[in-house]
């Protein structure tokens, strides 16, 4: 469960993960020995899985997102143990799901251009025999990209 003031500490640090505990103390209204303790319990309860740093894909070379759709006729344990580690391995996958409906998996990919983000195909396909489809779809424009969840507290 969580309070008001976790999700004050939460809500902050989604915003800067970079604070220092003298300046979240300040930010949440709290003395800096409690707001460690609750940043302490909040990291020891897995809530926080960990604090990162975030690039601009621009910048680090990989401005292209590439959200890719798949199907496999091959829904057994071995097969999607396997796709989903290989596929995990792929630095330029992003994101990857299960998924629910007309689609068996989804990823966002980031890659440098069209040609990149072939070869990145051409590499998964050979290294995942039984996809039996691939939808590829090019993000044009970003506009609205947050790693903030909404909080709100449990008690």
């Amino acid at each position: 469960m969580i309070d008001q003031k976790d999700v004050a500490i939460l809500s902050a640090l989604q915003e800067n993960a970079d604070l220092s505990i003298n300046d979240l103390a300040d930010k949440v209204c709290l003395s800096v020995a409690p707001c460690w303790r609750r940043l302490k319990k909040l990291e020891d309860s897995g809530f926080i899985r960990k604090r990162v740093a975030l690039l601009d894909p621009d910048k680090a070379g990989v401005p292209l997102s590439v959200f890719v759709q798949i199907k496999t006729n091959n829904h057994s344990i071995d097969w999607l143990n396997h796709f989903a580690e290989t596929a995990s391995a792929f630095a330029e996958v992003m994101e990857l799901y299960r998924m629910a409906g007309e689609w068996d998996y989804m990823m966002r990919v980031a890659v440098k251009d069209i040609h990149a983000y072939d070869h990145f195909y051409k590499n998964l396909i050979q290294a995942v025999p039984g996809i039996c489809n691939v939808s590829s779809n090019f993000a044009m424009e970003q506009i609205k990209y947050t790693t903030a969840l909404p909080l709100r507290s449990c008690s």
